[in-house]
């Protein structure tokens, strides 16, 4: 009949998070940029250098929430606090803070990015807003 498979239950996104946690770059960074770009289906988070180099990204979906839970402030939160845990691995002790989108992770990416212990200089928000909108549609002929 073969071996039976046993299948092991993790607790979710905490796996995942120590997994991602134990791959941190050796470069040290001081300081840099904390961007995050929050949609309506998922929260990026992206860290950078002061030239602008990609240092280090997580995103709501690579910590292991799946579907519309991808898109709660509580996995921004995870996001952010993640990120922050990984920068202080890496000695940075002051970084810009760059917003962009409309989605509900905005302020908490930046609310788990804070709790670890960096100091924010600035907080941009560059959310693009049109300024006169598409063009309308033809007048309907009758």
């Amino acid at each position: 009949m073969g071996k039976k498979r046993i299948i092991k239950k993790s607790g979710g996104s905490s796996a995942n998070a120590q997994r991602a946690l134990a791959r941190v770059p050796k470069m040290k960074v001081a300081s840099g940029t904390f961007n995050v770009a929050a949609t309506f289906n998922n929260t990026i988070v992206s860290l950078c250098d002061t030239k602008g180099n990609l240092v280090l990204q997580a995103s709501a979906g690579a910590i292991g929430f799946s579907g519309s839970r991808k898109s709660t402030p509580f996995a921004a939160t995870k996001v952010g606090e993640l990120l922050a845990e990984k920068a202080a691995q890496m000695g940075m002790k002051e970084a810009k803070v760059v917003i962009k989108g409309v989605g509900p992770g905005r302020e908490s990416a930046l609310r788990g990015f804070i709790t670890k212990g960096i100091v924010i200089t600035s907080i941009t928000d560059v959310t693009p807003v049109p300024h006169n909108g598409p063009r309308p549609k033809k007048p309907r002929r009758i």
